[in-house]
């Protein structure tokens, strides 16, 4: 099994910056890209950022392009977002993920939670 445990979650004003941590743990063999998804109230879970293995390739949802930043350890198992610029609409259970064999995201972690106030 694969454990993922996110940090960093909290309250932050508007245009204030936060930084998600996520380390995994256990049979991390054969898994692939990291991410981070987010869930607001009454919403579906969306994806935010992903990184690949190596860390060098990222990619981002438009919403968040430009403020979001993703990285990972090169060639380990933990993963950051970093925050900036942050909006009202950022607000939401953030879940950290990370891609098994099947080059899908398979393995979620528990959400940390992040309340922008205007």
């Amino acid at each position: 099994q694969v454990q993922l445990v996110e940090s960093g979650g909290g309250l932050v004003q508007a245009g204030g910056s936060l930084r998600l941590s996520c380390a995994a743990s256990g049979r991390t063999s054969s898994t692939y890209d990291m991410g981070w998804f987010r869930q607001a109230p009454g919403e579906e879970r969306e994806f935010v950022a992903g990184v690949s293995w190596s860390g060098g390739s990222n990619y981002y949802a438009d919403s968040v392009k430009g403020r979001f930043t993703i990285s990972r350890d090169s060639g380990k198992y933990s993963v950051y977002l970093q925050m900036n610029n942050l909006k009202p609409e950022d607000t939401a259970i953030y879940y950290c993920a990370l891609q098994g064999a099947t080059r899908r995201y398979d393995y979620w972690g528990q959400g940390t939670q992040v309340t922008v106030s205007s």
